[in-house]
């Protein structure tokens, strides 16, 4: 991979239009309820499921000339597609970023086939592994060989440009099973965003967090579990990510600027900062984190 420095070169050639990008959901990979809990943070006193909170995705719109893209392609496309279309004045993303092949990051390629949108050639932007894996594995081959979707590879360190930003790819550890796992830093004319919604630990990186976000103005992390406590009877050891608590312990010598660098995101439905009224929630604010909620925007 390429030195870190590398990445953020030459910004000032990117031209001056706003880039924003828009939040489009921010729960864990089977959204929130999830189907088979009858827990509290699934279902409401009178036995109603909780509102639905969507998967973990973003929108980037940078201008009316360029195309805007989405990152993820979750169980809930359909709706964040359209978002991320009126948000863009009625304009079609024609370019995907995938971070992995776990089912809310990818499955959603489902919705642009032909028992449904029927797209053409639309972008997928992932690691090779994943690339290949599209290419080669049903039902997402069918989507290759009809040209609905057009996987192309990224390599960690290398740029997509687009017309008034750039994305470059980073490698995080995380479950490889189907395909590498990616972060990505969206680079916009004025600042830079990294997302990273999926890693086992921060310790397994190769890269340090504290380093990377003396580079960046946001970093919109994985929150996936509060603490190791969510989950009664399940091996957390089998579903690695940094608890929340651990993210706060890392984060315990940074200064306040640093800090409110972070935006946690990637919840399961069994966490409680889902709830903005939580105490865990109020913590984490009073802490001098940031939290994603659907709608967030950040201008780049």
């Amino acid at each position: 991979m390429k030195p870190l420095f590398i990445l953020f070169f030459s910004l000032a050639s990117v031209c001056h239009a706003q880039v924003v990008v828009h939040v489009l959901g921010t729960a864990q990979d089977a959204g929130r309820p999830q189907a088979g809990c009858i827990m509290s943070c699934c279902v409401n006193d009178h036995g109603q499921p909780m509102p639905h909170e969507p998967v973990v995705s973003l929108g980037v719109v940078g201008g009316a000339k360029a195309p805007a893209v989405l990152v993820e392609a979750t169980p809930d496309l359909t709706q964040q597609w359209n978002v991320l279309t009126s948000l863009h004045a009625g304009v079609a993303p024609k370019n995907i970023l995938i971070t992995h092949a776990h089912m809310g990051h990818y499955t959603g390629l489902m919705f642009l086939g032909r028992e449904a949108m029927n797209s053409h050639s639309v972008q997928v932007h992932g690691s090779a592994r994943l690339c290949a894996f599209l290419a080669m594995d049903q039902p997402w081959k069918q989507l290759v060989d009809l040209q609905n979707i057009w996987p192309q590879t990224l390599v960690p360190g290398d740029f997509l440009l687009f017309d008034t930003f750039r994305v470059s790819a980073l490698s995080v550890p995380h479950r490889d099973e189907v395909s590498d796992t990616y972060a990505y830093l969206i680079i916009g004319p004025q600042k830079t965003l990294l997302f990273v919604p999926d890693i086992d630990k921060w310790n397994h990186w190769t890269l340090s967090l504290d380093s990377l976000l003396d580079h960046v103005d946001y970093a919109l992390l994985d929150a996936t579990f509060y603490s190791a406590k969510e989950l009664p009877g399940r091996n957390m050891d089998e579903i690695p990510h940094p608890f929340v608590i651990e993210t706060m312990q890392k984060a315990k010598h940074w200064d306040a600027e640093k800090r409110a660098k972070v935006h946690l995101i990637h919840f399961n439905h069994s966490n409680p900062l889902l709830d903005p009224k939580s105490e865990e929630s109020q913590a984490v604010l009073a802490f001098g984190f940031g939290l994603c909620r659907t709608g967030d925007t950040f201008a780049l």
